[in-house]
């Protein structure tokens, strides 16, 4: 690894961690302090928010990944509160330090927006759907945290926090991560290893193009290489180390930082094939001779199955009772379309009826309780719109199979019916 780039491995709710940062820097004295911070993440430590497209938040998959960001942030948060520091404070003092000694700040993390993007689109169904649940579950058991000072491991082995950026505690972790999602575990930890080194080597390039080769850097050598601090969260220390020594296995930052443009992703593929299926099961029953009462009995227990179903997921989520209404309506007709869904236009309802701010924006990360956030209208219309997608869902499939039932068609005159079609 390049002599000149001093890795600090912290935790980000250790209090520890924001002491032995002060302690680095004050004793390096580096040119430059690179923190694992982008430009968005840096503003929200600041406490700069910029604007928030609640259109832009509640289409395609967008509220369900919203919310596990939030839900995490709202962890971390907790997390740092019962143990008393606040999440990123080591970044702060790293910052706040450099700035004190002069010395220039990089921010090089990759954009928060498209890690999270990434990560949600390697994640399958089912871990989405379990991890969900366990930041749920984590979130029902957070009292007393402060005073345990444990977390435990998959095979309920308590790790003491305070051993969290030992390298021994950090591989178990990683390795339960890269167990539970190989795909998340690439997008939060392998990408970002490759992205943070690809910033920290092209720091060094600039610095080296820029300084003559007479500068003497913050130790006294007589080189022209600035010597730089970065710090990181430990569980990217090993990554980061093996790809300086080895700058060939970094992918261009390009494939780093792409996200899927076409709207035919395999998840509209399949979303198109439902509804091809949905509407020639319809054709089917429409040409099957079926009396006209069964038919409109059949239809009546689709609209209220499946609207039923979507406004309840309005109801849990606590929206509002035209948003609900809302979710009813909309959700047999956007059951059919692979690019519609319920959730947006209850959501967009419950926006028009809230009338968010980006004062609700700016104070969703930092509230103190569940109640709060609960509370918060932004984060009300994205569970809002979540839980009608949700609730659609579940009624797209329990009102076919009832749909079925009452015309008292099966399998075998459907793939018939469908022959006919073809």
């Amino acid at each position: 690894m390049a002599d000149n780039i001093i890795l600090v491995g912290t935790g980000h709710i250790l209090e520890k961690s924001v002491r032995e940062v002060e302690e680095v820097i004050e004793r390096e004295k580096p040119d430059i302090v690179a923190v694992e911070l982008c430009q968005s993440r840096y503003d929200a430590l600041k406490g700069n928010i910029g604007d928030f497209s609640v259109k832009d938040a509640i289409e395609g998959g967008k509220p369900f990944l919203m919310l596990t960001h939030w839900l995490l942030a709202y962890v971390q948060k907790r997390m740092g509160s019962e143990l008393g520091i606040e999440p990123g404070a080591e970044m702060m003092m790293a910052i706040k330090k450099a700035e004190a000694l002069g010395c220039e700040v990089a921010l090089v993390d990759r954009p928060i927006q498209i890690t999270m993007q990434r990560f949600w689109k390697k994640m399958k169904f089912l871990e989405k759907i379990k991890m969900l649940f366990s930041i749920i579950f984590a979130i029902a058991n957070m009292g007393g945290f402060g005073k345990r000072k444990k977390l435990m491991d998959k095979d309920n082995k308590e790790i003491d926090l305070e051993r969290i950026t030992d390298e021994d505690v950090v591989t178990e972790l990683i390795e339960e991560l890269r167990e539970f999602s190989p795909g998340a575990a690439t997008a939060l930890l392998d990408e970002r290893d490759a992205y943070i080194a690809g910033s920290l080597l092209e720091l060094q390039a600039q610095a080296q193009a820029q300084a003559p080769a007479t500068h003497l850097h913050s130790s006294g050598t007589g080189d022209n290489k600035k010597k730089i601090v970065a710090v990181v969260g430990a569980g990217h220390v090993m990554g980061i180390k093996r790809l300086l020594d080895h700058p060939e296995l970094i992918p261009p930052r390009e494939e780093l930082c792409s996200l899927p443009t076409s709207r035919l992703n395999m998840k509209n593929l399949l979303g198109i094939g439902l509804s091809v299926v949905l509407i020639a099961i319809l054709l089917v029953i429409l040409l099957s001779g079926i009396p006209l009462n069964i038919l409109l009995q059949a239809f009546f227990w689709w609209f209220m199955i499946n609207g039923s179903l979507s406004a309840i997921g309005v109801v849990v989520a606590r929206g509002h009772p035209l948003s609900a209404l809302t979710a009813f309506a909309m959700a047999p007709l956007t059951s059919l379309s692979p690019f519609l869904a319920a959730g947006w236009f209850a959501g967009l309802m419950e926006a028009r009826l809230r009338g968010p701010t980006a004062e609700d924006a700016k104070s969703i990360l930092n509230v103190e309780s569940l109640r709060d956030l609960m509370s918060n209208s932004m984060f009300k219309i994205i569970l809002v719109a979540a839980c009608a997608n949700i609730g659609s869902m579940i009624g797209t499939f329990l009102g076919a199979y009832v749909v079925l039932h009452t015309v008292g068609l099966n399998i075998h005159q459907i793939w018939s019916g469908l022959k006919i079609l073809i």
